[in-house]
């Protein structure tokens, strides 16, 4: 049986690990797994569809009452985004301590929660626990919630799961009960190609992007203006946001493009329909374009969150937590999938997303300190005493 670290020991490991997204994150869930492996501790892979990548489901305690679906879940991925040493002044994936914060790489966004939910469950008798306390740990969160939607669409038993579930991005310890959602879509046009001195020969694809750019600008314009409901959640921002992010086409000046791509994301409202957002999209781009063809295609989704601000977990969290910041932030997380499986997410961390995914990515010491002991009364809490 591995011998126990400190957090700030075990912090130090897992940054160790490379796990930026292109990576597979099998050495880091084969160092947890066997971490982690104690009397009273059961851990399942979820496997990625090609093998290459895992979640982690980690159990400690009595099983799941499938009724009553007690106890607490503990939810955070292991993938960080990329890191160039360049723009760094020291190993990104070396933690150093600098000033009064934790530097690495992830060591945010979200490593130091893992390494206290982790510990949390090492450093538990499972005969001390009178409901269950289980880790939830996904891969490639930071490209689209790809582990958490797998998750989600292929774990059979979710009554397995306590229904009460922190996850544990930066949210300088503060609760958030609602996000915005992310869905990413790609629209192809077509040309065709010829010389640039005959251009009426040839179909630009560019120009035909071109416009379908002016329509996107125009329902991004439309969106700002509506109000649903639910936009009373992100004051500063309380509507769909539209953002054309990359555009590529063509191979030289002197060719007309036969081919063009445009990529762009939506930040959704809760209670939006997606399958509506889409075709508000095709709609405008129709209307655009008229008989050109195009393909539009969703390419990523991370659904919204909204939780009741009555919910247990989410007033347990907010008297444990530190921050006074507001209830809801417009990024998305894991959250977004796990709420379909009958989880009631919190979203709660150390460390502020202003610093997630920038050079000398650092975590305040302090905070990582206080949200140990938030954590340890936490799960004292929902898994420890009669409740």
């Amino acid at each position: 049986m591995t011998a126990l670290l400190t957090d700030g020991q075990l912090l130090a490991r897992l940054v160790g690990f490379d796990t930026t997204s292109r990576n597979s994150n099998l050495p880091i869930a084969d160092f947890i797994c066997d971490y982690l492996d104690r009397p009273g501790v059961r851990i399942r892979r979820n496997p990625s569809p090609d093998g290459e990548k895992t979640n982690l489901v980690v159990f400690v305690g009595p099983e799941t009452d499938p009724e009553r679906r007690d106890g607490l879940v503990l939810s955070g991925h292991m993938d960080v985004v990329p890191a160039d040493p360049a723009e760094w002044d020291s190993d990104p994936f070396r933690l150093v301590e600098r000033g009064d914060a934790y530097v690495a790489r992830g060591v945010c966004d979200m490593k130091g929660f893992l390494a206290l939910a982790i510990n949390r469950a090492a450093q538990l008798g499972a005969a001390a626990l009178r409901r269950p306390l289980v880790l939830l740990l996904s891969y490639d969160e930071e490209v689209g919630t790809v582990g958490a939607k797998h998750f989600m669409q292929s774990w059979s038993d979710r009554s397995q799961l306590p229904r009460r579930t922190i996850v544990g991005e930066p949210t300088s310890l503060t609760a958030v009960r609602a996000h915005k959602g992310h869905l990413e879509f790609r629209v192809d046009f077509h040309g065709t190609s010829a010389h640039s001195g005959y251009p009426h020969l040839g179909v630009n694809a560019i120009e035909q992007a071109g416009r379908a750019i002016v329509a996107l600008g125009t329902l991004r314009d439309r969106w700002r203006d509506e109000r649903p409901d639910t936009g009373l959640h992100f004051p500063d921002a309380p509507y769909l946001t539209l953002n054309i992010g990359r555009i590529a086409g063509g191979t030289a000046v002197n060719v007309v493009p036969d081919r063009c791509a445009i990529a762009l994301g939506v930040r959704v409202l809760p209670g939006i329909d997606i399958p509506a957002i889409q075709d508000h999209l095709a709609r405008s781009l129709g209307a655009a374009l008229d008989d050109t063809p195009f393909e539009l295609r969703l390419t990523s989704e991370s659904p919204a969150l909204l939780l009741d601000q009555r919910a247990e977990i989410y007033q347990a969290v907010c008297e444990e937590g530190q921050g006074s910041g507001a209830d809801s932030v417009s990024y998305a997380t894991d959250a977004g999938w796990l709420q379909h499986a009958g989880l009631e997410c919190v979203v709660f961390g150390p460390g502020s997303i202003a610093v997630a995914h920038t050079p000398n990515e650092s975590l305040p010491i302090r905070e990582f300190i206080a949200a140990s002991g938030i954590l340890d009364r936490l799960v004292h809490r929902f898994c420890r005493t009669e409740h």
